[in-house]
């Protein structure tokens, strides 16, 4: 055993095991190869590999348990519950490859349901885009988006090919005043199909419409698996 190519392996082993994690070779719960089976597949001692299970367990991408191995966790992304979040920064903060396709772009003339969630007139001008975002190989969360057309016109020529509309809105119309309303529910059929998960998985919808001076802007429903997401809010104390 050449233990002075230690510190080269250390990258390669690192490498390897992250790129398959990554990739979804090894999906979340699969159990990796002992230190020992490593070891002897890459020709170096076992504190080679324990440095390069400890450095992947710190990076939150393995979970290590006693007398049971190494075992690949489940990602979760956590975005702030007040902020305008970007599904792209969340994927990207798990060191994942994101990607995301439009499904569905259509112009058409708001229904009852849509002058709710949007607060327009019925038969108002609307754009209902669909989204999916992807985290490496899987599914990471359902979107599906109301655009009012009197606020942004430009929506009707916008096809979203290289830019979601998230951030397109952003770029667009600076927005006033936001609400945000967070349920958890069960995913339907026609959701667990998108998302490649169970029906009725517990399954985490973030709902947002914003508005601009010109009046609403956007409605947008967020469905994340319930696993795979997380809300976190900071508080300080009201002074005294």
């Amino acid at each position: 055993m050449n233990q002075s190519r230690d510190p080269t392996l250390h990258q390669r082993i690192l490498s390897d095991i992250e790129g398959r994690i990554v990739s979804g070779d090894w999906p979340p719960g699969y159990r990796i190869p002992f230190e020992v089976d490593l070891a002897t597949q890459y020709d170096c001692s076992r504190m080679t590999v324990n440095k390069v299970l400890t450095q992947l367990a710190k990076a939150g991408l393995i979970e290590r348990r006693k007398k049971s191995g190494s075992f690949v966790t489940q990602p979760q992304a956590q975005s702030a519950v007040l902020e305008i979040h970007d599904i792209k920064a969340e994927v990207q903060s798990l060191n994942l490859p994101y990607s995301y396709a439009v499904s569905k772009k259509t112009s058409r003339k708001a229904k009852a349901e849509d002058s709710r969630r949007l607060e327009l007139p019925v038969a108002s001008s609307v754009i209902e885009v669909v989204c999916i975002h992807n985290a490496g190989m899987r599914p990471f969360c359902l979107e599906e988006r109301l655009i009012s057309l009197a606020t942004v016109p430009e929506a009707a020529n916008a096809d979203f090919l290289t830019m979601a509309p998230g951030p397109w809105l952003l770029n667009q119309v600076p927005w006033s005043t936001a609400e945000h309303r967070i349920h958890a529910v069960s995913a339907s059929a026609e959701v667990a199909a998108v998302l490649d998960i169970a029906r009725n998985t517990a399954c985490l919808v973030v709902e947002r419409r914003t508005w601009s001076g010109a009046g609403p802007v956007t409605h947008v429903r967020f469905t994340y698996p319930g696993d795979r997401h997380a809300l976190v809010a900071r508080f300080t104390p009201a002074s005294q």
